[in-house]
Formats: C-alpha cells, sequence, structure tokens
C-alpha cells in the first residue's frame, strides 16, 4: 500500500509521538477522506496535540480510541504499538487494513534503499555503511529507527536504514539492499513469541530485494535464512565467517576474497562483533557495485575516521586508570556477551539489569563459564540474573540497589587498569526514563565516585 492509495479513504493514525505525527502530516497530504489520530494511553488528555496536528486530523482517546479505530478503512500503527496489543487481531478480523508508516513510505522508495536490521548491530552497521559510500562518492541520507521517521526523510538518491523489527514486521516492500546483522530473541513481548520475533524481523527479507547480505558468523541467522532469495533467486551473501569473501583472518587483516584490504585495527570499534559489521558492511558496497579492492585506500581512510555511536561501547576516561564503558544499548544477554568479549584479558565488571520481561540468561551464565568476572546485579531483572550465574567458578556475583551504587561497588571492586562495563542485558530501561537517561545517570556516577 502506498500514500497514494489513501486519497479519498477513512484514516486513523494509531500513535501520537513522532512516528504518529509524521504519518498525520504525510497521509493528510494525500487526500484521505477523513483522518484522525488515536491515542489508548491512559493519558491521552495530555498529549500535546494541537495547532496544524488538531486541524488535520482530531484526537480521539479514552472510549473513543477503539471505535475510532474500528471505523477506519486503513489504521497505521506506530511501531510503539505491538503486534501482540489485543486490538490487532480485532481489527484484522473486521477488515480493516493495517499498515506502519515504514511501509507506507518503502513502498514508494524501496528501490534506494538499503534496509538494515537485527538483534544487535544494525544501528553501527547502517551508519558505517552510510559512512563507507560516501567516502566512495555515494552520497546517501542515513535514517530510520535511529529518531527520525521514515515518512519525515528528506528526499534523496540513496537512503541507508536502519530499522527496528517492528517496522520490519508491517513491510510489503523489501529495501532493494536487505541487511540483516545477527539473529536472537528479543522484545518477545512485543512480537508474542520468539518464532514471531523471528518472522517479524525477517519480514525485511520477504518481499523480493535485489540484493541479501547477512552476517555469516551467526549460526542462528544463517539457520534462519537458508530459504532467503532475492529476487533474482540468489541466497544470501554471508560476511564475516570464516569462509566469507569478506572476513577478518588470523593474520587481523581484513580481506575480499584474497585481496588483503587494511588491518582491522583501521576501525576503532572493540569486539570481533564490530569486526563481522564492518565485513557485512563491505560486502553491501561490493554488491551494490562498487570494487571495493580498487577503492581500499578510500576505504581504509573512511575506516579509520568512523567514531561509531553514543551507548554502544563508549569508554569513560577517568583518572584512576580504570576504564568505565557506557554499553546502556545493550538490552539482551547475548549483546551483554559481544561486550564482555570485547574487552577479553583485562579484569571486569559488569553491571546488569533492568525490567524484567522473562528472558532466558542460561546463555549468558554458558557464556560466562572459566572466566574471572564480577556482575553486579542492578533492579529489577538484576536478581535473577545472579541467581541464574550462582555457583559458577570464577564469577563473583554482588547486588546493588541502584546504578550510583553500583557504580561505587565496581570502583572498589576493580583491580587496576580493569574494565567496568556498564551492558544491562535487559530488554529496557527499568527506572530510567530511557537510555540516554541511563548513561547520563551512569556517567554522574563516575565522576560523582571518582
Amino acid at each position: 500500500m502506498r500514500l497514494t492509495d489513501l486519497r479519498g479513504r477513512s484514516v486513523a493514525v494509531w500513535g501520537t509521538g513522532r512516528e504518529g505525527r509524521a504519518a498525520v502530516m504525510a497521509v493528510a497530504a494525500h487526500g484521505p477522506a477523513r483522518l484522525i489520530a488515536v491515542d489508548d494511553s491512559v493519558n491521552f488528555l495530555s498529549v500535546p496535540w494541537e495547532g496544524e496536528l488538531a486541524a488535520l486530523a482530531p484526537l480521539a482517546g479514552g472510549d473513543h480510541a477503539f471505535a475510532a479505530l474500528v471505523a477506519a478503512d486503513v489504521v497505521v500503527r506506530s511501531p510503539g504499538v505491538p503486534q501482540t496489543h489485543p486490538w490487532m487481531a480485532e481489527l484484522r478480523s473486521r477488515g480493516v487494513t493495517v499498515t506502519g508508516g515504514s511501509a507506507l513510505w518503502m513502498a514508494d522508495h524501496a528501490g534506494r534503499t538499503v534496509g538494515v536490521t537485527g538483534s544487535k548491530g544494525k544501528s553501527t552497521t547502517a551508519a558505517l555503511i552510510s559512512h563507507l559510500l560516501a567516502a566512495v562518492d555515494r552520497p546517501n541520507v542515513f535514517g530510520g529507527n535511529i529518531g527520525v521517521p521514515l515518512l519525515d526523510l528528506p528526499p534523496a538518491q540513496q537512503y541507508v536504514l536502519e530499522l527496528s523489527s517492528y517496522q520490519c514486521s508491517d513491510l510489503t516492500d523489501s529495501p532493494r539492499v536487505a541487511v540483516v546483522t545477527s539473529l536472537f530473541p528479543e522484545h518477545l513481548d512485543a512480537h508474542g513469541g520468539e518464532r514471531e520475533y523471528y518472522r517479524d524481523k525477517l519480514n525485511l527479507l520477504a518481499h523480493g530485494p535485489e540484493l541479501i547480505v547477512i552476517n555469516g558468523a551467526d549460526e542462528r541467522l544463517v539457520t534462519e535464512t537458508l530459504r532467503a532469495r532475492d529476487a533474482n533467486g540468489f541466497a544470501a551473501v554471508p560476511a564475516g565467517g570464516g569462509d566469507s569473501r569478506f572476513r577478518i583472518d588470523d593474520d587481523d587483516l581484513v580481506y575480499c576474497s584474497d585481496d588483503a584490504l587494511f588491518p582491522r585495527a583501521a576501525l576503532r570499534l572493540r569486539g570481533r562483533h564490530n569486526g563481522r559489521n564492518l565485513c557485512v558492511a563491505l560486502a553491501v558496497l561490493d554488491g551494490m557495485g562498487i570494487d571495493v579492492v580498487a577503492r581500499k585506500d578510500d576505504l581504509r581512510r573512511a575506516v579509520e575516521s568512523f567514531e561509531g555511536l553514543p551507548h554502544r561501547l563508549a569508554e569513560i576516561e577517568d583518572p584512576s586508570g580504570l576504564t568505565f564503558v557506557d554499553d546502556t544499548l545493550s538490552t539482551s544477554p547475548y549483546s551483554a556477551m559481544h561486550a564482555i568479549d570485547a574487552y577479553e584479558g583485562r579484569p571486569l565488571t559488569v553491571l546488569v539489569g533492568g525490567t524484567d520481561r522473562g528472558l532466558d540468561y542460561a546463555p549468558l551464565r554458558d557464556h560466562l563459564r572459566g572466566l574471572e568476572i564480577t556482575v553486579i546485579g542492578l533492579p529489577d531483572s538484576g536478581p535473577r540474573i545472579l541467581d541464574e550465574l550462582a555457583g559458577l567458578p570464577g564469577v563473583r556475583t554482588e547486588a546493588a540497589e541502584d546504578l550510583p551504587s553500583a557504580v561505587r561497588l565496581a570502583r572498589k571492586l576493580t583491580p587496576p587498569g580493569g574494565v567496568v562495563l556498564l551492558s544491562p542485558a535487559a530488554p529496557s530501561y527499568g527506572r530510567f526514563r530511557n537510555f540516554e537517561h541511563r548513561s547520563e545517570v551512569f556517567a554522574q556516577a563516575v565522576r560523582d565516585s571518582a
């Protein structure tokens, strides 16, 4: 479905955040017969819905919210409305078409888009692809789940987008280039289960992309995409695995087939997972027709200048000699495992915990087996994580009542030259408003405890 298909139809935009506001403005420009905004939260009366927005789409909430949705021909769902919302099944059973702003945008721009998703690494990989494309004279607009709704993106000849599972689930058009960086259980409450999450995530690949690139070192991802084919019938291109065309060998050089491109150390981001993200990005450029061997000097300079994104293994200098690391966007045990690996060989204290949504922490226990490490648990899921790790030789577990006290405790317990890593391994932010707030509290606690 395209935006032009909404002309003359009754449309309800479900959600009043950035995505909902962008959808109202975009839909209104295409002449719907009726347009209404819907907020089903208990705080709908405090939503700042006025001026042009209110003139284009009056706001329905409270007892009127569901009635406004079922009366529409088409509901444009914001990504924050989960697929498991009880109204979703009811709307579809009544024949109401449910789509999303990302799907409406993609229908018109798929041929000019590189779309990147993944349970971990999608933001960094998308940013890296955008950065490398610009370095080889392919200007592009970078956006998506990083904070700019797709419907607000400016006109461009090339887009590179980070896409969440919520955005992918609505798509009926795949981007020309579809990229998946990793796959493990995440956001299960919003999707209905592990299989449903994988289905929604991999919907990015389901509608005829011209090129599919995946992280070939992720066994689950490789298994789940065995049947994935691009529009020409070719299988997904694996990158970053030991036998991939784009890989990092034991000599720590980045290779394209037999050609060494540059040292892995050119990328300043820590961790084997970020090395694989680089290989995925290079495979995308290769698949788009760029001669990465001929342009390897340009690409090396671009890789060396890439600074990464905030809140992802971001190091904070400290006069004590300890390294404090903000990895607050680590929202699963698997992403915490990657972060722990990035500091292999150094004394390590990890701060974990956040909203408890029932994730399985057994993989984290298996990963820590045989390591010497201190783990400090924060509310709310911290105590359950610590229980899972109990009895592991070499793993010291401690509980803290909040993040500042955890930082103070970590400073006492971490040997000189060690690392204190905030990598929560939890799906949400617990007692914090968002990840930015948690980062601010962490950084302030580091300063205060010095």
